[in-house]
């Protein structure tokens, strides 16, 4: 486990990081609890949830653990507001993510989605209005595309607005556009890149084949969405590619592709969702593995 800044924030964060999307939705309260006391004895300190999660029932449970173990020192929380970016949708979503994680502020609260129906310097001057409060420590983005998040850095720069000093995108073996724009703006202005899916869903996992049924359960029948991201050819190509590599390495798809987006370059930190602990302790044991660099050059390839 690697402790990585923030942007150019004082946040300091775990290189894993725990996505709290089951909660509420997939997982119920005792399990999530021992998910969130597992992970955080193993060190994590990055929590991530939103309101959109479980319609706020994921914010509630961190909250409530929070409350019961006493440990929000040692918890790096981020959560995010979803739908219009309006100034007053922005300013209520950010009290009640507040009410709901008890405590008096978020280290990082983001945008969940690019609104273009809302000027930017709205949603802008909605954000920066949240760490003048003291209710945010620092703000940032999640789904936003380079060009997006750039034009953000310049609202911010021209109306000397709080930045975006974080971006949450969906990164792993199939799902790559990052590298070719977002990454390097990152990398540019010292904006942290906390990536999420890294096993895209469960697709990188091998359940799911080409043109067969969704098994019943899964996050895909959960969220048939997801199918429409994933269920291509090309995608289900590299699929096959990483079975192939997984047999001659004799490692696990899950493992492979988890060690491959961990270390990549650029990445502050990785979020797990999960709905048990060992499905946190598969995460660990990839990082500590690692790969090679043939090998990630191998299946960068695919």
């Amino acid at each position: 486990m690697e402790y990585r800044p923030l942007g150019q924030t004082d946040l300091t964060v775990s290189s894993l990081g725990l996505g709290c999307v089951t909660f509420g939705r997939e997982i119920d309260q005792q399990r999530a609890f021992a998910i969130m006391d597992h992970a955080l004895e193993l060190g994590i300190n990055l929590f991530d949830t939103a309101e959109a999660y479980a319609a706020g029932r994921s914010e509630e449970l961190v909250g409530q653990w929070m409350n019961e173990r006493q440990n929000r020192e040692q918890i790096v929380l981020a959560t995010k507001v979803a739908g219009a970016q309006t100034r007053e949708h922005i300013l209520e979503s950010a009290e009640q993510s507040l009410r709901r994680l008890q405590t008096d502020r978020i280290d990082l609260f983001k945008v969940h989605n690019w609104d273009s129906e809302v000027p930017l310097s709205e949603t802008i001057d909605a954000l920066n209005t949240l760490v003048e409060q003291g209710k945010a420590r620092y703000i940032g983005s999640s789904n936003y595309d380079a060009d997006q998040l750039a034009q953000a850095l310049r609202e911010s720069a021209t109306s000397g607005c709080a930045r975006m000093e974080a971006t949450q995108p969906n990164y792993n073996l199939v799902v790559r556009d990052i590298e070719e724009a977002l990454l390097p703006l990152c990398a540019e202005h010292q904006i942290g890149v906390v990536s999420y899916s890294p096993l895209g869903a469960g697709f990188l996992t091998g359940k799911y084949r080409r043109q067969g049924p969704v098994p019943e359960g899964t996050r895909f029948d959960v969220i048939p969405g997801h199918q429409d991201i994933y269920f291509k050819d090309e995608y289900f190509d590299i699929i096959e590619g990483l079975q192939a590599k997984s047999t001659e390495s004799g490692r696990s798809m899950i493992d492979l592709a988890l060690a491959w987006v961990i270390g990549q370059p650029g990445i502050s930190s990785v979020l797990v969702g999960a709905r048990d602990t060992s499905q946190i302790d598969q995460a660990f044991a990839a990082e500590a593995a690692g790969l090679a660099d043939e090998v990630r050059a191998e299946l960068s390839n695919l």
